[in-house]
């Protein structure tokens, strides 16, 4: 199994932009140190509570500079939303400027999305399933023509060309059950929603499984939960609950653009009735100690922790990475330092035979924090 760390940069009101962005980067310098194996980000605009991550591939670009050995993963690229014909050049140059460590989701994108972008929602998936056939097209032939209903191109040379051949990894993830099955056809990865429990994946992770099968596939699930350790169980309570609320309330925030009646119906009507269905709603209901039972998030000690993911394994061996989610709901940079660290040193090893070590003495989440009045990045 590999560990991965998770960010969708939710920014509480009145958290700066700019010392949320430098934070995010400075988990990934030390989430490189500390031996995990990739940093994936969400690519996502306009509500702030939920992320302000507008431009992963410029995060990824200069964290590359920083790093030596971590993937960067994004999760995932709002297809629809993008000219393919760009968005393939624009993942080019990153996979070079991170060494051909760039891994790439690609999804259809939350419902939420299309109104402020001028999307129609009826146009969400046939773009989405147009651009991936061009993309493949701009990173696999020297020169290439489509002809579609959204884009026209003819003799088309996209440069520059990807360091990764034929092209950067590729994964999706979503709610719908068309989704999986074309990632297991595929032979992409897929990412699992963070907010649901074990048993509401269970069914979806099967199809992509069987998907995999029929195609002669290996399977990639990636598994996403938020994690948040320390040695003693109160502790953690009072450190962390109000973040473990806010990171379900921060995620269905966005619902309240989608709240009329009118909408909902079209959401129904459309492919997108996950997000008339009050799922999410229904979470944010779930009191501290429900979403700590039901391992929504995996929060406790080291130990508590290592029999969850072994207990994941049991249920689930197919699944291949971990990625952990370190800063959500506004959780201060300190604590989310404090349980990648404690992750990297305590958990990790226990399925592992060796990883990397940080470079630095003492519990990093001690050192001094950066606030945007200081305006230095020497650290």
């Amino acid at each position: 199994m590999k560990f991965g760390v998770y960010a969708e940069m939710q920014t509480p009101p009145g958290k700066s932009h700019y010392d949320m962005t430098w934070e995010i980067f400075r988990q990934i310098e030390h989430a490189d140190q500390a031996g995990f194996d990739v940093y994936s980000i969400v690519d996502h605009h306009f509500f702030q509570k939920f992320s302000i991550s507008a431009n992963p591939l410029a995060m990824f670009a200069a964290a590359a500079q920083r790093t030596q050995r971590i993937r960067f993963r994004v999760a995932l690229f709002t297809l629809p939303l993008e000219n393919p014909m760009r968005l393939a050049g624009s993942i080019a140059e990153a996979d070079i400027l991170t060494n051909g460590r760039l891994e790439c989701g690609l999804g259809r994108g939350h419902a939420w999305l299309c109104g402020p972008s001028c999307l129609p929602l009826e146009e969400s998936r046939p773009r989405y399933d147009e651009a991936i056939e061009i993309l493949e097209r701009a990173w696999t032939q020297e020169k290439f023509s489509y002809d579609g209903k959204f884009y026209q191109v003819k003799d088309l040379s996209v440069v520059p060309r990807p360091l990764q051949k034929p092209y950067p990894p590729l994964y999706t993830g979503g709610t719908s059950d068309i989704t999986y099955r074309m990632a297991g056809q595929r032979g992409w990865g897929i990412f699992v929603p963070p907010l649901l429990p074990y048993k509401v994946l269970e069914a979806p992770i099967k199809i992509y499984k069987d998907a995999c099968a029929q195609s002669g596939h290996t399977p990639k699930i990636v598994y996403i939960r938020p994690v948040y350790l320390d040695a003693d169980e109160k502790q953690i309570r009072k450190e962390v609950e109000t973040e473990l609320h806010n990171f379900l309330t921060f995620n269905a925030s966005p619902l309240e653009s989608l709240q009329d009646e009118a909408k909902k119906a079209e959401l129904r009507a459309k492919g997108y009735g996950f997000y008339a269905s009050g799922a999410m709603e229904s979470l944010c209901k779930l009191t501290y100690d429900e979403i700590v039972e039901q391992e929504i998030g995996f929060i406790g000690t080291p130990q508590k922790v290592i029999r969850q993911i072994e207990n994941l394994q049991r249920t689930e061996p197919a699944i291949s990475e971990l990625a952990i989610v370190s800063n959500f709901g506004g959780l201060a940079h300190w604590k989310s330092i404090k349980t990648q660290e404690l992750f990297a040193k305590e958990v990790m090893p226990a399925f592992r035979q060796t990883r990397a070590s940080a470079d630095h003495t003492g519990p990093a989440w001690n050192a001094p924090r950066a606030t945007a009045a200081e305006r230095t990045h020497s650290d």
